[in-house]
């Protein structure tokens, strides 16, 4: 598998935006931000010149590294062209499996075959999408949580088909960038932090519906769960993404890595 060199991010949302602002601020790789609707580029890099700005303001950032970053974002709308030449292709487009289709029957045309693909979404596991390309080995989730310059978690999620090499470049990429990767070994509804959310979630509601009477029932949980995923309140999943970041308690293996071989669903 080739050296990863070159990154296109596909989609320039709030996500997408964002995984290509932190991977140029690493100063490993030359990135491509990918959008075909009129304005998004325009956008996003309005957005990321925010947070390079507030970085260096409070001292995180020096103007150099973040001009530096900015400069070594290329964009484009032309999505193929964009991938002919990536090592690693990371797609944020909309949570919309058409979308995600035709986004990964194109890549499955446009990218070499030693190119990584993968998909930041959470809910759409890349067994759907990765016989889009005819290289289902090459495929995998890597799942980042918003907002990205802050939070360290990232799900690498294995498919039936995904090769050892994938896993392992696509981890090795996450740490390169300053983020900490989770490995699932085995894809399950959820991944882990929105699995371990909508369990709580249901729970709380259960006790609203009758099982407790709670005034203020946010101050039963204890704040640190950080930014949770688009659309849910505030405090919701930085207690798992922290999981990722230090802690004795976590089972890792030889590389700091935190692994999920398999977990059950009860199905039988």
């Amino acid at each position: 598998m080739n050296e990863i060199r070159n990154v296109t991010v596909v989609g320039a949302g709030t996500m997408g935006s964002q995984i290509a602002l932190q991977t140029a601020l690493s100063g490993r790789y030359q990135v491509t931000l990918v959008d075909a609707v009129a304005g998004q580029l325009e956008r996003a890099r309005a957005q990321n010149r925010k947070l390079v700005d507030r970085a260096v303001e409070k001292g995180r950032l020096t103007k150099e590294r973040a001009g530096d970053a900015l400069d070594c974002i290329n964009e484009s709308g032309d999505l193929e062209a964009a991938a002919v030449k990536a090592d690693l292709v990371i797609e944020a487009v909309i949570e919309d499996f058409e979308t995600k289709k035709d986004v990964f029957t194109a890549l499955g045309r446009a990218t070499g075959r030693d190119a990584i693909l993968a998909s930041n979404s959470s809910t759409i596991a890349i067994s759907r999408l990765a016989d889009l390309t005819g290289n289902p080995a090459r495929c995998c989730n890597m799942h980042f949580f918003h907002p990205v310059t802050v939070m360290q978690l990232c799900e690498v999620v294995k498919g039936p088909k995904t090769s050892d090499a994938t896993v392992k470049a696509a981890t090795d990429f996450v740490r390169s960038i300053d983020r900490t990767p989770v490995v699932l070994n085995k894809e399950i509804w959820g991944f882990i932090v929105n699995r371990i959310l909508f369990a709580a979630s249901e729970e709380a509601m259960h006790l609203l519906e009758g099982a407790a009477r709670l005034q203020r029932p946010r101050h039963l949980l204890r704040g640190d769960e950080g930014p949770p995923p688009a659309g849910r309140g505030r405090r919701c999943a930085r207690g798992a993404a922290q999981a990722g970041r230090g802690g004795r308690s976590r089972p890792q293996d030889g590389q700091g890595l935190l692994r999920i071989r398999e977990v059950s669903t009860g199905a039988k």
